[in-house]
């Protein structure tokens, strides 16, 4: 079985089991899409916003040492944006119509949909391109590749434009 299938069975039996949730995303870690039930390009931009959440919940978490991240929740008047690691490199992002819903219940559901397909898509690979966060305490080498490349490929001391000519 290939991992579009699994995972779209999954993302389908969370939104019969919860109407509330009107519509998933599962994206690498690198803000790229893997799978949706979404407007394309809604989805595509989405994916790229749930990236930078989740970039941003993980500094936090690492930051304030209260242990790992476990997700993002944005509320809105109309409902809430829930984003939730799926297995070392996709993040599921759900959307839903009700602000003031079920909400732990909701994450119990939903985490267990991510844990199951970021497992899946760990083993399996997924093809998905994206690359696992790194640690925050690692080398700089290691979180910043461009730390890795040799310094004059790095800082060039010719300027790479000139003003034209008049």
């Amino acid at each position: 079985m290939d991992a579009d299938t699994v995972v779209g069975t999954e993302l389908r039996l969370l939104r019969q089991r919860r109407p509330d949730v009107a519509g998933t995303v599962l994206a690498g870690t690198d803000g790229l899409l893997i799978s949706s039930d979404l407007p394309s390009t809604d989805a595509t931009h989405l994916a790229a916003l749930a990236a930078a959440s989740f970039g941003l919940g993980h500094r936090v978490a690492d930051t304030v040492r209260q242990g790992e991240f476990r997700e993002s929740v944005v509320c809105t008047t109309a409902g809430c944006v829930v984003t939730y690691p799926a297995g070392r490199s996709a993040l599921l992002t759900l959307v839903t119509m009700s602000a003031a819903g079920d909400l732990e219940a909701l994450h119990e559901e939903a985490r267990a949909v991510a844990h199951r397909a970021g497992s899946f898509l760990d083993v399996r690979g997924g093809g998905i391109g994206a690359t696992s966060v790194p640690d925050a305490h690692a080398p700089l080498a290691t979180r910043t590749p461009m730390a890795t490349l040799p310094a004059q490929l790095r800082r060039s001391s010719r300027p790479t434009w000139r003003r034209p000519p008049i």
